[in-house]
């Protein structure tokens, strides 16, 4: 066996920084020596300032200090997304982390509750959530702070600063022996067996490494552009292909979610930190121009800018390898499923657990490659049929865009989960997804799909019971809830960013 003694990661930002810092804590650096190539005269794009709650378990698995990375990032505290008029204009649901509801019994929450709504007896899904609650109400507190109380079962991401993300894990890496390399890469030289033997810089410097990892975001320097792995086009699902991004001054009060609004040829975000606003608008250009849509976002926004608005063009899809020889891609040089569900940094970071779960030597055996990119798509795949979820089930007819939405085809996968869904509400349970079952349920719900009948074994529960257990467990949550500080007064006492 020979080992990979080093390991060159090209291109920085949140990817390639996430990349370093996982490999440093889990490699010894006298043992596998990370070097990351970047260049100061290319720009990134800043992906993912919104996350999911996974995002939170990895800085805490690097041990860093939470309360720290909140001050340094700006970031503030994300109980989930909040969407107006998707299903029908002057509509809105909300797609909660953590539990909706507890068992009654041996029972399933979800599957009691279905039989009460159905017989006209409970009260909205989402009053289950504790954090659509603590969101309607503007409240934040630390779920695991308050273990075995109404709000337990709550979960939380946040809303960082892209940048600043990526400044305090370069900080966090170099700490931990990554080399950081200043560079503009110009040739990619291969060996005779396909692998990647160095990169030769502007300069002419060469960097030499076992392994490479391409952080080179749409460029695709290694994956694509010298190992030819093309991206498997996702468009006839997800038509949205641009996006323009406005950065605002901050406003309070602080929302803790963020803000998904339907418009006439896709959707804008609202994310707030603690310094500033995020604002956007994904569109699908076949509907609608660069011009009208600055014009709509421009609309949107509630505070002033900060800086001039930018384009994103995008492909959606994925590589058909996203590992091939000694290359690994991350990011978005490895696919890009459009930031619905703020799903970017997430990928990057299951990127690398998975590589570091099957981590190779010098050869790559192609039967850890295989499993690593079969694992990667499915993790891919499973994002795209729930962002397609949000479009597929619209009942707007208002625009073209929307119309064309409702016929659109649906992966074999998605239709699946619907058809399922809809029988007796049971959900398709895959090998540790990132959407578990109160996020399918939130979405079909705020979606206006809704299964025929409850699961049958239900009937054996007294039904005065689920009235009861319903009736208290709504009331517990609305109670806690009140007595929570709102977000903007949890910030200011304990996270409170210092001034730059």
């Amino acid at each position: 066996m020979k080992p990979i003694k080093k390991i060159v990661i090209v291109g920085g930002g949140s990817s390639g920084w996430i990349a370093a810092s996982m490999l440093s804590f889990h490699l010894k650096n006298d043992l596998c020596q990370i070097e990351l190539v970047e260049s100061a005269e290319i720009g990134t794009i800043g992906i993912g300032e919104s996350t999911v709650p996974p995002f939170v378990g990895l800085i805490q698995r690097l041990g860093i200090d939470e309360q720290e990375f909140v001050r340094e990032t700006r970031a503030t505290y994300k109980l989930g997304i909040k969407f107006v008029d998707w299903h029908q204009r002057n509509e809105k649901y909300f797609h909660p982390f953590g539990v909706i509801g507890k068992k009654i019994g041996h029972h399933d929450f979800y599957q009691c509750w279905l039989k009460a709504r159905m017989q006209g007896e409970a009260a909205s899904l989402q009053d289950f959530s504790p954090c659509n609650v603590m969101a309607e109400n503007g409240r934040f507190f630390l779920p695991n702070q308050a273990q075995n109380t109404p709000i337990g079962g709550a979960n939380y991401a946040l809303h960082v600063d892209a940048q600043l993300v990526a400044r305090y894990l370069r900080r966090y890496a170099e700490a931990r022996g990554v080399i950081r390399t200043e560079g503009l890469v110009e040739q990619v030289i291969r060996r005779d067996n396909g692998h990647i033997d160095k990169i030769v810089l502007a300069d002419e410097r060469e960097i030499h490494g076992d392994f490479f990892i391409d952080c080179t975001g749409f460029k695709a320097l290694l994956i694509e552009k010298s190992l030819g792995v093309q991206v498997e086009d996702w468009s006839d699902f997800l038509p949205c292909d641009r996006a323009i991004a406005i950065k605002t001054e901050q406003i309070e009060p602080t929302l803790p979610y963020t803000l998904a609004t339907a418009r006439k040829a896709g959707w804008t975000w609202r994310i707030p930190l603690q310094h500033r606003i995020g604002h956007g608008y994904v569109y699908a250009s076949r509907f609608c121009s660069d011009a009208d849509a600055k014009s709509t976002l421009m609309r949107a926004i509630d505070s002033p800018m900060v800086e001039e608005p930018r384009v994103i063009p995008f492909v959606t899809g994925k590589r058909r390898e996203i590992w091939k020889y000694n290359c690994l891609s991350l990011g978005l040089a490895a696919g890009f499923v459009e930031p619905l569900e703020s799903t970017a940094i997430h990928l990057i970071a299951r990127g690398m657990d998975f590589f570091l779960r099957y981590f190779p030597d010098q050869d790559c055996d192609p039967g850890l490659v295989r499993e690593y990119n079969r694992r990667m798509a499915g993790d891919y795949e499973e994002v795209r049929d729930f962002i397609v979820l949000h479009y597929c089930a619209t009942q707007r007819q208002d625009t073209p865009f929307w119309r064309w939405c409702q016929q659109m085809p649906l992966p074999d996968s998605l239709q699946e989960r619907i058809e399922l869904f809809r029988g007796h509400g049971a959900l398709r349970e895959g090998v540790d997804e990132l959407f578990r079952s109160a996020s399918w349920q939130s979405v079909f719900e705020g979606m206006g799909i809704r299964p025929r009948k409850h699961c049958p074994r239900v009937d054996n529960v007294d039904f005065t019971q689920i009235g009861e257990t319903l009736k208290l467990a709504r009331a517990a949550i609305q109670g806690m809830v009140k007595t929570l500080p709102t977000h903007d007064e949890f910030l200011q006492r304990q996270m409170k960013a210092k001034t730059p």
